[in-house]
């Protein structure tokens, strides 16, 4: 097993696949130029760094660190984009000529995820003209999306969320970089705050110890999240256990790992920024983006 530090060196020349200078690693992984030449002399007694590049034994170890599979749940109606929505379902809406689930499929294809599932309900053929520029998507059929809240949809995908990506399909991505080849831990994104009223976080040495609906000196989530292969194969059964309990149709299927059984998983903050993406509430948030919808 290697360590985060280790870790993040090797993902980020393996990403790079070229020579990289100990000062180009510490900008890119934000350690210190000590820290990245101690790190860098230990796997290199190991075989895995040589002369500033991976080796093939780094790449054989950072294998099990790769992402397989990113899940998309698009099931929703997106009531507060009305009236957009009545008639487009909210991941397919154009912003500035570009569909928002675009910017998330572009993300996880460019760093070449090609198993790529998307979990529809709300209008769901009209998902299919993604077909036409993403020949590669699978489609799930969630037939419960107006019954429940969105954990029907995770239980319809709880089979394949193992060293996977799952992405909430309305989130508006800025920052491509935020999808990587490589994941360390089980993680969600999250923007460090003062304050919100949105769900948030909060976390001991940057694992999450609880999720809350508003609070102070926390993490604003955001919908995309990361489960290794020990994590997605439980939580796929934690996920049938809560949607079955009373009151479990209505719930976020965030909460059954963050909420429900948060003591029998280790899932870490990924920090961003509110530059990097954004989840696009209502109409005036829309307009407020895309001008061409302010008529």
């Amino acid at each position: 097993m290697i360590t985060k530090r280790e870790f993040d060196i090797l993902a980020h020349l393996a990403t790079r696949n070229l020579r990289c200078t100990q000062r180009e690693i510490a900008q890119a992984t934000r350690m210190s130029v000590g820290s990245v030449n101690a790190t860098l002399a230990r796997l290199g007694e190991k075989g895995y760094v040589k002369d500033g590049m991976i080796t093939n034994e780094g790449r054989i170890v950072l294998e099990p660190f790769r992402v397989k599979r990113a899940v998309f749940i698009a099931a929703g109606f997106g009531s507060r984009l009305v009236p957009v929505t009545l008639n487009t379902p909210k991941p397919l809406v154009r912003v500035k000529g570009k569909r928002i689930i675009d910017t998330l499929l572009d993300a996880v294809l460019s760093v070449g995820i090609q198993e790529v599932y998307i979990v529809r309900g709300y209008l769901a053929e009209q998902f299919d003209q993604l077909l036409y520029k993403y020949p590669m998507i699978r489609f799930i059929e969630n037939p419960a999306y107006n019954e429940t809240n969105n954990i029907s949809s995770a239980l319809c995908a709880s089979y394949l969320l193992k060293n996977a990506y799952v992405l909430e399909a309305d989130l508006y991505l800025f920052n491509p970089g935020l999808i990587t080849k490589y994941q360390y831990s089980s993680n969600y994104l999250g923007v460090p705050v003062a304050v919100t009223d949105d769900w948030c976080f909060y976390s001991e040495r940057g694992r999450i110890a609880k999720l809350a609906l508003g609070g102070t000196n926390c993490h604003h989530m955001f919908g995309i999240s990361y489960w290794n292969e020990k994590d997605g194969a439980r939580l796929a059964q934690h996920i049938r256990e809560v949607y079955h309990s009373p009151g479990g149709k209505e719930r976020y299927w965030d909460q059954v790992a963050l909420d429900y059984f948060v003591d029998e998983y280790d899932v870490y903050i990924r920090e961003c920024t509110f530059n990097d993406i954004i989840e696009i509430d209502t109409f005036r948030d829309l307009k407020a983006l895309d001008p061409a919808y302010d008529v």
